[in-house]
């Protein structure tokens, strides 16, 4: 890539118009202002430029600031790569965009210049579908690299020519480690979709490599992603679009970035008619002033057939290829266009990483939405099971049904007996051939329970279906919690609890013992039907007959609290109460917290990022600003 001859039709030194032709400059901006347009159909370089801004000179990986600068970068590195975003969730699409985009750019572009200083300098040429891209790489070259057709898109894999003195650099162990790649071996030929083609020519100077990129605006999303992976790791964009694509907007979506990232950039408009050449060319001027990019350095290709062997047979690009032999051979202006990118790319991260950030958070936000939602249905389905296990609303329907028809039939009196060996002849005889009055009852205590529970843990599931419901990608996340294994299986969890519960406080009325004052020294008693006692007491009775319940007409139904006094006495009575209706608590209260497992497993395996994701964000961004 030596630098040609003036071409014909160029003047001698001078200040050359915007998209005219003149001497080439020694820096990757235009001189400010437009000047006069001459007739010349081959565009030449603009003329010399404002100093770049200052910044930073180079990073030695020796310097100790610059050991603190890599720090900082890999510690922020590691932040965003261990980032997590939930499928589907608002801020997952966006947030993993940027996670990529700044994890590749840190990976491939700031990490490798902060570490070493001998990179070569990468020139990505990227553009329009038919713009002649790879064309202008040939002739750049000297020598076929890469191919050209009339197929559209051509260039379905990107070409990277480099002398052999750098093609390791370009290697999978240190340029873009992700991506497939193939060193190019005689003619050029293509690679595949997805594989970047090396290809050493001897015709590149030591120290830069020229890219062919695929078209940013291809039919192929796979090709502009390809090209934006690679315009995020070069040092130079030299941008090129036609005449009559010059306005689309995925033109400008490229540009846009160049431009807010500061990145040093060259733009070509090919195919260049003579006729409304003018027009054309300050058309084309004016819209890159009005997008805050009259800054770039700006070149033109005349509508030409001088091309034979896949690149231009004249001088056509001589231009061109006089400013890139001038940014890679001029220690100072290859500085300028370094720095200037690296700086850009630097300064992007003060928004780029804080709108990663803001993503992150509004995951967060979205994660306390759904977790709220569980936290405060089953916090409700809590208090509806703790009220009503004893304001006695258990007690009416067929449990109260069955109570009384226990109490009228004598079972609560035959099972209390004098001692005795006849006695306890009697109480045999007896359980052997309990009443079915009794099983009756047990069973609808079960029912009663078992109905209170399933319809708290129900409604609980359903509002908690609905909030997620309203958040875009809840619906899937709430179907995912409801098909997990084990669901669906709480009805015979409530029957298996409340039968052991029934035994332990059978149990707590045998292990009581006796007191002085109560009447259990003088008799015994079925301790299966005094434990039914026990629990319709717990359950409320007195409140429901005090409260007017169907019960409470009858003043001569039994009291089981007066029963239960009379046989424990009643601080033995205060004692075994407060165990069993602690036990049943924390049994229900325990299947209340299997039955929300489902919804917090969903949560925790969504992929939503912790509550300090985005505040380590910031902080790496202020680290950075304080390091820099």
């Amino acid at each position: 890539m030596t630098r040609p001859s003036a071409a014909p039709g160029t003047t001698g030194p001078g200040a050359p118009d915007r998209f005219g032709t003149g001497p080439a400059a020694t820096s990757d901006q235009p001189a400010p202002g437009p000047g006069p347009a001459p007739d010349a159909d081959a565009g030449a370089r603009v003329g010399p430029t404002a100093p770049v801004p200052g910044g930073p000179a180079k990073h030695r990986a020796s310097a100790p600031e610059d050991d603190r600068l890599e720090q900082v970068l890999e510690s922020l590195r590691r932040h965003i790569r261990d980032l997590e975003f939930a499928d589907g969730l608002p801020g997952a699409e966006e947030g993993r965009t940027l996670q990529a985009d700044v994890l590749a750019q840190l990976s491939d572009y700031v990490l490798p210049r902060v570490r070493r200083s001998d990179i070569p300098l990468l020139i990505a040429v990227a553009g329009s579908t038919g713009a002649g891209k790879s064309t202008l790489v040939n002739s750049l070259v000297g020598e076929q690299v890469t191919t050209t057709g009339v197929r559209r898109p051509t260039t379905n894999s990107p070409v990277l020519a480099c002398n052999p003195a750098d093609v390791d650099w370009f290697s999978e162990a240190s340029f873009i480690p992700s991506l497939p790649r193939v060193r190019q071996q005689g003619l050029a030929m293509p690679g595949k979709d997805g594989m970047l083609v090396l290809a050493a020519t001897e015709a590149m100077p030591r120290g830069v490599a020229l890219l062919d990129t695929p078209d940013v605006d291809s039919a192929v999303a796979a090709h502009h992603e390809f090209a934006a992976k690679f315009l995020d790791a070069a040092d130079l964009w030299m941008f090129v679009t036609t005449s009559t694509r010059y306005a689309d907007a995925r033109v400008w979506e490229f540009l846009q970035v160049a431009r807010d990232r500061d990145t040093s950039l060259a733009v070509v408009l090919s195919r260049v008619p003579r006729r409304g050449r003018r027009q054309l060319l300050d058309h084309f001027g004016a819209m890159l002033e009005a997008n805050g990019l009259g800054a770039a350095a700006r070149f033109a290709i005349p509508e030409t057939d001088q091309i034979r062997g896949e690149r231009f047979t004249s001088n056509v690009a001589d231009h061109i290829r006089g400013y890139l032999a001038d940014v890679a051979g001029e220690a100072e202006q290859r500085d300028r266009v370094t720095r200037r990118t690296f700086i850009g790319v630097i300064d992007s991260f003060r928004s780029r990483v804080p709108g990663l950030a803001r993503q992150v958070e509004a995951q967060i936000e979205t994660g306390r939405t759904f977790a709220t939602a569980v936290d405060d249905s089953y916090a409700t389905a809590r208090h509806r099971i703790e009220t009503g296990l004893g304001d006695g609303s258990l007690l009416r329907g067929s449990l109260m049904a069955r109570w009384q028809e226990v109490a009228a039939g004598g079972e609560l009196a035959r099972s209390l007996r004098l001692r005795g060996k006849r006695a306890r002849r009697a109480r045999r005889a007896e359980q052997a051939e309990r009443s079915q009055r009794v099983s009756a009852l047990e069973r609808a205590v079960r029912d009663a329970l078992e109905a209170l529970v399933v319809s708290a843990c129900e409604r609980a599931s359903d509002e908690i279906e609905q909030r997620w419901r309203e958040v875009p990608g809840g619906g899937d996340l709430a179907v995912k919690a409801l098909n997990q294994p084990g669901t669906g299986l709480l009805a015979q969890q409530i029957r298996q609890e409340i039968t052991e519960w029934q035994r332990e406080v059978a149990e707590m009325t045998t292990a009581s013992g006796a007191t002085k004052r109560s009447v259990a020294r003088f008799v015994t008693f079925d301790h299966d039907i005094v434990a039914l006692v026990l629990i319709i007491d717990l359950l409320g009775y007195e409140r429901s007959r005090s409260g007017g319940g169907a019960h409470a007409a009858d003043p001569s139904g039994p009291s089981p609290q007066r029963l239960l006094k009379g046989l424990f006495g009643a601080q033995s009575l205060r004692s075994i109460g407060a165990s069993a209706r602690e036990d049943l608590r924390r049994r229900v209260l325990g299947l209340l917290d299997r039955e929300r497992v489902p919804f917090d497993n969903a949560l925790a395996s969504a992929g939503i990022p912790s509550e300090d994701s985005a505040v380590q964000l910031y902080q790496a961004t202020y680290n950075l600003e304080i390091t820099r």
